[in-house]
């Protein structure tokens, strides 16, 4: 997640009191952000997790990405598990309640960086030396490798199980100094190939263009590993109508990273989330020609970086920037109604949602938009959203229609002093209700 920019924060607060206003009725349809076309509707949670606060007092938990599990023997006993950076993985039943937390690996040398569990995404059925199973694959962006957990929902100490092989390889680094600088796993998705059988995670690196896909590897001790397959390095610049070449705004020696990412299994499209760019399709197996579906506002939009503020000034719009997005592009997931559906994309910068037909023959067009306002006053929204996941269908009787989490950057109330963020858990049936109106 990139932190917020100054520049938006009399939007985030006019986002909340609109919020606050929709909380009686859940889809009304509320002025969109600067540029957009015409109104979003506004759809309201229906429950929260637990505040994390990013502070020693709250062990440096800061909430990231989800994702849903849906237990087959009893959908009603289904699980959301999710990221929390130092803090580790957090576990929540469909009450958003905590089942588990799991503390990320450290190297037991205080000097390198901690253990920090950036994104999670899902494996069905791997085959293991144990049989079968469900895994979470998360990116442990601290150490720069790929953590697995084995779900077992009748395991004695928690759901969670991990089978992380002890020998798995650091992803982008050579050695522990490298990994100190923490340009390591940050984005993630999982793949599995419907003609070989074959597992594997599409991994980006912070701070760099460059997605790596990895095979996903059981040993023969119930453990698992993984290889480089091969890498992607998305572009860093980018040619504009009138000549010119632009770059997007940074720190020195940072180039636009990609975190949110989801591949379609249907035609195995993956999708990722060029922060400040834009959506590019490419086939999972990082092969062919990227495209750009859709770009942020403020693509091709000179700014200048201010080494005082740690900000980007932006200078003239020279027009060339889609209409639906507002960087950061974050959490991308997939809302499936059998052949058909949505990919779904968090426009962080103006704290609203975007949908795509899913169908590449449509060329993914933008469908419609929506917001998450507050319920009333102890449940909030969503703001500076950053991982999303959705799963369609029923899941137990809480949400016969499917379930949609979503980040919340700004969990409210929160204490003077203390960045506060959560998980918001929405009906996904009112969502789509909502859109299609």
């Amino acid at each position: 997640m990139t932190k917020p920019r100054p520049v938006r924060t009399a939007a985030l607060v006019l986002t909340s009191a609109l919020a606050v206003l929709a909380a009686v009725v859940p889809a009304q349809a509320q002025p969109g952000p600067a540029g957009a076309a015409g109104a979003l509707p506004v759809v309201t949670p229906r429950a929260e997790t637990a505040t994390l606060y990013d502070d020693e007092a709250g062990g440096n938990a800061n909430a990231d990405d989800p994702a849903i599990w849906r237990n087959p023997s009893d959908p009603d006993r289904s699980l959301v598990i999710a990221t929390a950076k130092e803090g580790g993985l957090r576990v929540y039943d469909l009450d958003a309640r905590t089942v588990q937390k799991i503390t990320p690996p450290s190297t037991g040398r205080p000097d390198d960086a901690p253990g920090r569990f950036n994104n999670v995404d899902l494996v069905h059925g791997l085959r293991l030396s144990t049989g079968r199973a469900d895994l979470a694959v998360t990116t442990d962006r601290g150490n720069d490798r790929l953590r697995f957990h084995r779900i077992a929902p009748g395991h004695r100490g928690g759901p969670l199980v991990d089978v992380t092989d002890k020998a798995v390889p650091p992803v982008f680094n050579r050695d522990q100094d490298q990994i100190n600088d923490q340009r390591t796993v940050y984005g993630l998705a999982t793949w599995t190939d419907p003609r070989t059988g074959r597992s594997y995670a599409l991994v980006s690196r912070r701070e760099r263009t460059r997605v790596a896909l990895l095979e996903l590897r059981p040993t023969a001790t119930g453990t698992v590993t993984y290889r480089t397959v091969r890498t992607l390095d998305l572009p860093s610049s980018f040619r504009l109508p009138n000549g010119k070449t632009w770059r997007p705004c940074g720190e020195p020696g940072e180039l636009p990273q990609i975190e949110g990412m989801v591949v379609d299994p249907l035609n195995g499209m993956l999708y990722a989330g060029q922060e400040d760019v834009g959506i590019w399709r490419i086939s999972a197996d990082l092969k062919g020609t990227p495209k750009l579906i859709d770009k942020v506002r403020d693509y091709g939009v000179p700014a200048t970086y201010d080494e005082d503020t740690e900000e980007c000034t932006p200078g003239a719009d020279p027009g060339y920037g889609g209409k639906h997005l507002t960087a950061d592009v974050e959490g991308l997931t997939l809302v499936r109604r059998g052949g058909h559906g949505y990919l779904l994309a968090s426009s962080q910068g103006d704290n609203t949602f975007a949908l795509y037909d899913r169908d590449v023959a449509d060329r993914n067009a933008y469908r419609g938009g929506f917001r998450i306002g507050a319920r009333n006053s102890v449940l909030d929204g969503s703001e500076v959203c950053d991982g999303a996941a959705a799963f369609t269908g029923p899941l137990g009787r809480r949400y016969p229609r499917g379930l949609l989490v979503v980040q919340d950057g700004q969990a409210t109330p929160a204490p003077a002093g203390r960045e506060a963020t959560g998980f918001k858990f929405v009906d996904l049936g009112t969502v789509l209700d909502a859109v299609r109106r």
